[in-house]
């Protein structure tokens, strides 16, 4: 999995569940889009958290601190089920200050476009999962980096691979920015996103319940260690490698060393960490996004985000033997990009 279902934390309540973020380009400008509320994890719950909130955190500069942060809130479901939702865009110094109120910048409601002034575009609702998984590679894929092994699947053959998430819906909420919204980027045009669903407190304070950047991270590393997931969900992006560095490092040498791919595997483990931290998906505004074995820029409804990970983080190819073709229903490529919601099989 992505981050479906990736801790104690998320678990609790599926509408805070980030499944994925994907960064690529939209039909008029940068299309941000978390999945959050997978069928997989409860039915009964469906939608959006009205007392949470979903922020997609934009890093300009390139120093792991957002510059610009897009919030978003839902209401109560209605009658018929559908959400309202309003946009805020909180810009400069304030982006990191939870508490900051920033500018509105539309309103809109579930399954329905909503378009600003400005030309920023969103939609909410249910949708197909583009994501998909082989269960069986996945949870061996766990205990290697947990154990320090091989990726041990038995008697296990592509030909037998099946996408768990063959037919699941998920909730999606995408923003698609002008290029004008990310003004102030570098001359290389690249930023950095990232995505935080959190939850109101009886405090008053925000409690973050899943972060995400970068896919795979946690099918990775906490399959077989939730305290680590939940950590990992919390912090910031710039306070990543300081924080977890060493830990991760060592879980990758171990399986590198297992497989003997690399003269001094703690080396290779400290060089992939830090490509996994900060957790910050990159994307340069403007082109068309890939997240493939060549580079990462942006990640787009169809990479294969699985093998590319698996098989960076163990320094030996690691194949799901499915792709996109194991999607039940396919994004598309005009707005809102979603695969249309499909019926549970």
């Amino acid at each position: 999995m992505s981050h479906h279902l990736d801790s104690p934390l998320a678990r609790q309540d599926v509408r805070l569940d980030i499944t994925d973020l994907y960064a690529f380009r939209g039909e008029t400008g940068t299309a941000l889009l978390i999945n959050v509320c997978h069928s997989l994890g409860s039915a009964s719950i469906p939608g959006f958290h009205p007392e949470g909130r979903y922020e997609f955190k934009i890093d300009l500069d390139g120093d792991a601190v957002e510059d610009l942060t897009y919030r978003v809130t839902f209401g109560e479901r209605g009658g018929d089920g559908g959400q309202g939702f309003q946009v805020h865009r909180i810009a400069g110094a304030a982006a990191t200050d939870p508490f900051a109120g920033g500018t509105p910048v539309l309103s809109g409601r579930t399954d329905a476009p909503a378009q600003s002034d400005s030309g920023v575009r969103a939609w909410a609702g249910m949708a197909g999962d583009p994501f998909w998984i082989e269960p069986d590679v996945l949870h061996a894929v766990g205990h290697a980096f947990q154990d320090g092994t091989t990726v041990d699947l038995g008697d296990w053959q592509p030909a037998r691979a099946k996408n768990l998430f063959d037919g699941e819906t998920v909730y999606s909420l995408l923003l698609e920015l002008p290029d004008t919204e990310l003004a102030a980027r570098g001359r290389d045009d690249r930023i950095g996103v990232w995505a935080v669903a959190s939850l109101a407190t009886d405090a008053g304070g925000w409690r973050s319940i899943n972060r995400v950047g970068l896919p795979m991270i946690h099918p990775l590393f906490t399959q077989f260690d939730e305290q680590l997931g939940d950590d990992l969900n919390a912090g910031a992006p710039e306070n990543d490698y300081a924080t977890y560095g060493e830990l991760v490092a060592k879980k990758i040498a171990g399986v590198v060393g297992a497989y003997q791919t690399a003269e001094d595997p703690a080396a290779y483990g400290d060089y992939v960490a830090h490509q996994f931290f900060p957790n910050i998906l990159p994307y340069t505004v403007g082109t068309p996004a890939v997240f493939g074995f060549a580079g990462w820029n942006g990640r787009s409804l169809t990479d294969n985000a699985p093998d590319v990970m698996f098989s960076l983080a163990a320094n030996t190819p690691i194949t799901l033997g499915i792709g996109a073709e194991s999607v039940t229903a396919k994004p598309s490529p005009r707005f809102p990009y979603v695969p249309s919601a499909t019926p549970l099989k």
